[in-house]
């Protein structure tokens, strides 16, 4: 069973191919990694699906890019062998080694992006977010196998040639959501 991760989203429809938030969108330099899902700031965010949580870290910092705000990321291996990450959150509930279930609350989502800090020499893919008022969205990947620290991956995005080792479409996933 797989619940949709993020209740009070805008919509509970994956980014359709190649539209801002799908996965592995053209942004110019890099491509996605995942899929955002867009909701109010402070929207709660529960477990897709059953799994362990694995690890829990930073997601994005001001110190990698300034109009970013600090959040985290929470990755848990899922049945299967599969893992999952949640990202750009401001709370985090759970801790590592945490059993959660199926629609558990894993924590809450944060601003992710600080508007007054975004110019017109950002990229465009940021521009149109602040245009349409996303400050806060849940950034969920998924992997065949654990993600490593990769320097050509920072923040959900892509910088190298090909794409990060394991890196599956987590729409496979989401589309099955049940509500």
């Amino acid at each position: 069973m797989v619940r949709w991760p993020v209740p009070e989203s805008y919509s509970t429809k994956v980014p359709p191919p190649s539209s801002p938030g799908s996965f592995w969108e053209d942004r110019g330099d890099r491509h996605h990694c995942g899929v955002d899902i867009y909701a109010p700031c402070n929207s709660l965010v529960v477990a897709a699906e059953s799994g362990k949580v694995e690890y829990i870290g930073p997601f994005t910092s001001p110190e990698w890019i300034p109009y970013w705000n600090p959040t985290s990321s929470v990755i848990c291996s899922l049945r299967g062998g599969y893992f999952i990450r949640y990202a750009e959150l401001g709370e985090v509930w759970v801790e590592c080694g945490d059993q959660i279930s199926f629609g558990e609350p894993i924590g809450r989502l944060g601003p992710v992006l600080n508007f007054s800090l975004i110019e017109d020499e950002s990229p465009a893919y940021i521009r149109t977010l602040k245009d349409r008022g996303h400050q806060c969205m849940l950034h969920v990947e998924m992997y065949r196998t654990m993600p490593d620290n990769d320097p050509h991956y920072l923040g959900g995005n892509w910088f190298g040639a090909g794409k990060p080792q394991g890196l599956l479409d987590p729409s496979l996933l989401l589309d099955h959501c049940w509500e």
